[in-house]
C-alpha cells in the first residue's frame, strides 16, 4: 500500500485523514498528467477526459468540487455523473474511452469517512505506478519525464478545462444492466436495501424495468445516514423485511453498490460465498465456467471449498481485496470470483465488483432453475466463523508483535486440522481483523478472544 492510497483508494475521515486540499491536488495531478501524455503523443489539441461519480455522503459534494477544480485548472474536461455507483463509473470509463475515472466514496464506512477511488480507461483500479506519482505530487517531490515538478503548470486561456453534466452516462449504465436481464421478473417480489447510498435510484429503476414487484428500504439518503443500520453491513433489517412482507428474495447493497449480499425467502443471509457457489455451479452446468475455476480470497469459508470439491469445481485463493481477485482472474482467464463480503466479479460483463449486476445474475439462476434461493444454496454448509475487528494505533506493529504472533500460533495449534485462524490488517481502516473458523461458534470465540485480548493487553487498541 502507498502513503495515502490503500487497497481500495485514498480513504479517511473527511477533512481529517482526507481533506479538500488532498482532493484538489489529486485533480490537479490527474488533469495535468493525462493531458501531458496526450501532448507527448502528438494530441496537444485534445483535453484529458475524466469522469467522476460520488455517493450520498455530505462530504462527497465538497470532494467533487475540489477534484473538479483541480482537473479543469490543469486543462482536463470533467464529466460529472453526480450520485452514482462505483461500477457505473468503471463502466462509463471503459466503454466511452475516458482517460480515467474517479469515484468519491468510502464504500461501507460510516458517513463521516470518505474516499477517492481511481479507475483506469479499462474500468479497472488504476495501476500502482500512477498511484505512486499522485502521492509524490501530494508530497511535493514529483519526478517525471526526466524533470522535477514541485508544481505542475496551470492551464491558461482556451486550454482551461470544462465541466460537463453527464447524467446520460449513468443512464446508459442503467440501460446496460437492464439488457443483462435474461428473464422477465413479472410477479417476483424483490426486496432492495439501498443503504441510503449510491444505488438508491438505480437499483429500483433496473428491477422495475425487469417487471419485478419492487419493495425498497433505505432509499432516502440525507448525507448522514449512508450505511447507518442499513445495507450489506447491517442486513438484519432486510431479513425481517423479506419475511414480514412475504418477498421471494432480497438484495442488500453497500454505500457505493460494488457489493451485494442477499436474503432468501426464509430470511436466511446469502453471503458472497453462497453467491460464488450458486453462480459458479450454474455456470459450470452451462459450460460457461472457463478453466473450471472460481476465484476466492483467503477469507472464504471452509465449507465453500468442500462444496466446490463435491461439484468438481476448482478454486483459487488470493489475498483479501477485489483488486487481487480481479488480477488473478484476468491473468488466468477466469469468469467469476469474489469475496465473502459480497464483492463479486463477472469478467464477461464488468471489470469490477458490481452489486446490482450480482443481484441480476442471482435472479437469472433462480428463474432458469425455477427454484427459490434457499434451495439453490442447500449444497453449501458454512462452518461457524467469528471475526473481530480491533481498532489499533498501528496495524503493522500490532500484528508483528511477538506476543501477538505467539497467541496466533497457539490458537492455530489448538485448532489443528479442524479449523483455522487468520489475522490480517484492514486495507481501508486502522484495524486488525482476527477471524477463526471451527466446528462450533464457542470454539471460534475462544480462539478469537485469545488473540484479541493480547492485542489489547499490549496497548495497541486505539
Amino acid at each position: 500500500m502507498g502513503r495515502y492510497f490503500g487497497t481500495d483508494g485514498f480513504r479517511g475521515e473527511a477533512n481529517c485523514g482526507l481533506t479538500a486540499d488532498h482532493a484538489y491536488k489529486v485533480g490537479r495531478f490527474l488533469g495535468w498528467y493525462y493531458g501531458e501524455l496526450k501532448r507527448r503523443a502528438g494530441k496537444e489539441h485534445e483535453n484529458a477526459r475524466i469522469v467522476i461519480g460520488k455517493d450520498t455522503r455530505r462530504s462527497s459534494y465538497m470532494f467533487e468540487y475540489s477534484l473538479v477544480a483541480g482537473l479543469v485548472a490543469s486543462g482536463a474536461d470533467a464529466y460529472m455523473l453526480h450520485v452514482t455507483t462505483t461500477p457505473s463509473v468503471a463502466y462509463v470509463a471503459r466503454v466511452e474511452e475516458f482517460d480515467c475515472g474517479i469515484m468519491i466514496t468510502a464504500s461501507h464506512n460510516p458517513y463521516f469517512d470518505n474516499g477517492i477511488k481511481l479507475i483506469n480507461s479499462y474500468g479497472e483500479k488504476i495501476d500502482e505506478e500512477t498511484i505512486a506519482l499522485v502521492e509524490d505530487y501530494i508530497d511535493g517531490k514529483l519526478e517525471l519525464f526526466g524533470e522535477k515538478w514541485p508544481e505542475v503548470p496551470f492551464a491558461k486561456r482556451e486550454h482551461i478545462g470544462q465541466t460537463v453534466d453527464y447524467v446520460a452516462g449513468r443512464n446508459r449504465y442503467i440501460g446496460y444492466l437492464i439488457s443483462l436481464g435474461m428473464y422477465s421478473l413479472r410477479d417476483v417480489k424483490v426486496g432492495l436495501d439501498c443503504a441510503n447510498g449510491a444505488s438508491w435510484n438505480i437499483a429500483p429503476a433496473v428491477f422495475g424495468a425487469l417487471r419485478a414487484s419492487v419493495h425498497v428500504i433505505n432509499d432516502e439518503p440525507n448525507g448522514f445516514n449512508i450505511n447507518k443500520d442499513a445495507g450489506s453491513t447491517h442486513i438484519e433489517r432486510l431479513q425481517k423485511f423479506v419475511v414480514d412482507n412475504g418477498l421471494d428474495v432480497g438484495f442488500a447493497f453497500d454505500g457505493d453498490a460494488d457489493r451485494c449480499l442477499a436474503v432468501d425467502e426464509k430470511g436466511n443471509v446469502i453471503t458472497g460465498d453462497h453467491i460464488l457457489y450458486i453462480c459458479g455451479k450454474y455456470m459450470k452446468e452451462r459450460g460457461e465456467l472457463l478453466n473450471n475455476t472460481v476465484v476466492t480470497t483467503v477469507m472464504s469459508n471452509f465449507g465453500l471449498y468442500k462444496a466446490f470439491e463435491e461439484c468438481g469445481i476448482n478454486y483459487a485463493k488470493t489475498d483479501v481485496g477485489d483488486k487481487y481477485v480481479y488480477e488473478y482472474m484476468t491473468l488466468n482467464g477466469c469468469r467469476i470470483g469474489g469475496e465473502q463480503s459480497g464483492h463479486i466479479i463477472f469478467t464477461k460483463n464488468a471489470s469490477t465488483g458490481d452489486g446490482i449486476l450480482t443481484s441480476i445474475k442471482l435472479m437469472e439462476v433462480m428463474m432458469a432453475k425455477k427454484s427459490p434461493l434457499s434451495k439453490l444454496s442447500e449444497g453449501l454448509k458454512i462452518y461457524p466463523q467469528v471475526l473481530k475487528n480491533v481498532r489499533v494505533t498501528d496495524k503493522e506493529k500490532a500484528q508483528s508483535d511477538p506476543d501477538v504472533q505467539a497467541a496466533v500460533k497457539a490458537a492455530a495449534d489448538g485448532l489443528g486440522d479442524s479449523g483455522r485462524i487468520l489475522v490480517r490488517p484492514s486495507g481501508t481502516e486502522p484495524k486488525v481483523r482476527v477471524m477463526v473458523e471451527a466446528p462450533t461458534e464457542e470454539i471460534c470465540r475462544k480462539y478469537v478472544d485469545s488473540v484479541v485480548d493480547v492485542i489489547k493487553g499490549k496497548g495497541y487498541e486505539a
